[in-house]
């Protein structure tokens, strides 16, 4: 597919990237030129500086040498938390018996 394409990047050489996605096996993706660079231990949203250490015919692979900007994580509450006036709310817990079922099962 690239036969005849001289990869833009060579290894040695540094650049500030942005992390674009992520790979399956949870490498960052960044582009240099249109050009995949894999980036290990990063994340979406993230801008690094990078080293490339290897360059295939079609993708290079880099190692962070600086983190430049960190996208924020995202964090969710492990718990939901409810206040006294809001349990109030909750209406409590009804008898199945009020229920009548048009079958039987």
């Amino acid at each position: 597919m690239n036969e005849g394409r001289v990869a833009p990047v060579k290894e040695g050489e540094v650049y500030d990237v942005t992390i674009n996605s992520v790979g399956g096996k949870g490498d960052g993706i960044a582009r240099i030129k249109g050009f995949v660079v894999f980036v290990p231990q990063t994340k979406q949203g993230d801008s690094v500086k990078v080293k490339i250490v290897k360059v295939l015919p079609s993708v290079a692979f880099g190692e962070v040498l600086t983190t430049l900007t960190s996208a924020p994580v995202e964090r969710r509450p492990k718990f939901a938390t409810i206040s006294p006036e809001e349990l109030q709310t909750i209406p409590e817990k009804t008898s199945s018996s009020q229920y009548q079922d048009s079958e039987d099962f």
